[in-house]
């Protein structure tokens, strides 16, 4: 077997563990109009982050590490590292607070609660965000 499709058998094993735990964690976290839920999604290169109100169907805020104000906030030229993240966290909640969001449910997606996740919500938290 060469190299190529065994990586290949192993990252899509590891893709479907993660969709699995968030299909575990979805099913015990709803966002409603009260209390709409923040979605995490972490990529290689970049981290986004929704509050979502599962009621109605509709985003109410969304940050990510392709907006301009992340950028302009960014010391380095990474994107997806620890402090991306904070400030992904800050300024979803500086706009989930504009749409008169007070508190949310955190919904990790399915990827562990360390590093770069943890770091979303620590920043949102920091900026007021209840959860």
């Amino acid at each position: 077997m060469s190299y190529g499709s065994t990586h290949k058998k192993r990252v899509r094993q590891k893709r479907t563990r993660r969709i699995r735990a968030h299909r575990r964690v979805r099913n015990r976290i709803r966002g409603t109009a009260a209390r709409p839920r923040l979605c995490v999604f972490r990529s290689l290169n970049h981290l986004y982050a929704q509050v979502i109100d599962d009621d109605l169907g509709k985003t109410l805020a969304q940050a990510n590490t392709l907006d301009k104000e992340v950028a302009s906030h960014l010391k380095s030229a990474s994107r997806s590292n620890k402090s991306a993240a904070r400030v992904v966290g800050q300024l979803v909640a500086d706009r989930a607070k504009a749409s008169g969001v007070e508190s949310v449910v955190f919904d990790r997606g399915g990827f562990l609660f360390h590093g770069r996740i943890k770091e979303i919500a620590d920043g949102a938290r920091e900026n007021g965000l209840k959860f």
